[in-house]
């Protein structure tokens, strides 16, 4: 169920599963379903876009034998329209692309969107807004991404905040209220407030959730009571 509702938008929660025991991938998704998590999000890295190497196609098509939840695959890989079927058959229900690594960025979204999966785009920090103008109309979802990508547990950049509140603005006055503002990065009890109020709509949180100090459950519970502050 969402965390809450601010202007009539579902604020939504995406568990990274980066931040996850592997040796308990299974019981951590039961967990952060029965908490109330909204989205899955799959963090797949490449080791050439950023400097680590993840999870790829066998792990998404396990984690959707075992699960409903939507698949939120967050493609940190160059050439990743070579791979778009594949996630879509492996169970990817979005599909995040960055602006840095698609030259034809248009067609990839549109070939994402063709294949049934919900196209999002991905702009790092440095990347500035204006390179999504010409595709907002072609996805489901933005990522603004607070930390640089490629590691998990990373300091939230304040500086994200007012890009936030921006991209919401653009997308208020293009009637696109419609498509999910998402940031990764950072995303915790203390970050969260200030994030929803600038105008996110869905959280991707890691460690978050996943951690040694609070149980799956707990972790949730405390992002929601957060988040409810910046009603």
């Amino acid at each position: 169920m969402p965390l809450t509702t601010i202007a009539g938008r579902p604020i939504l929660l995406a568990p990274s599963l980066l931040a996850a025991d592997f040796a308990r991938l299974g019981e951590h998704v039961a967990e952060a379903t029965a908490a109330g998590a909204d989205w899955l999000h799959v963090d797949v890295m490449d080791g050439v876009f950023v400097p680590n190497i993840s999870i790829g196609l066998p792990v998404v098509a396990a984690l959707r034998s075992i699960t409903s939840l939507p698949l939120d695959c967050h493609l940190m890989i160059v050439n990743p329209e070579r791979y778009i079927d594949a996630f879509v058959d492996a169970g990817a229900t979005s599909i995040s692309v960055h602006v840095e690594t698609c030259p034809h960025l248009n067609r990839t979204l549109e070939q994402i969107r063709d294949r049934g999966a919900r196209p999002g785009v991905v702009l790092n920090p440095a990347t500035p807004l204006v390179m999504l103008d010409d595709v907002l109309d072609l996805v489901d979802l933005v990522l603004i991404m607070s930390v640089n990508p490629g590691f998990g547990g990373q300091r939230y950049s304040a500086g994200a905040t007012a890009r936030i509140a921006r991209l919401r603005r653009q997308l208020d006055e293009r009637s696109l209220g419609h498509v999910h503002l998402q940031v990764d990065g950072g995303i915790n009890a203390a970050t969260a407030p200030a994030v929803v109020a600038a105008g996110a709509t869905n959280l991707v949180a890691g460690s978050a959730v996943f951690n040694h100090h609070h149980s799956v459950a707990e972790s949730v519970a405390q992002l929601r009571s957060a988040v409810q502050q910046a009603v």
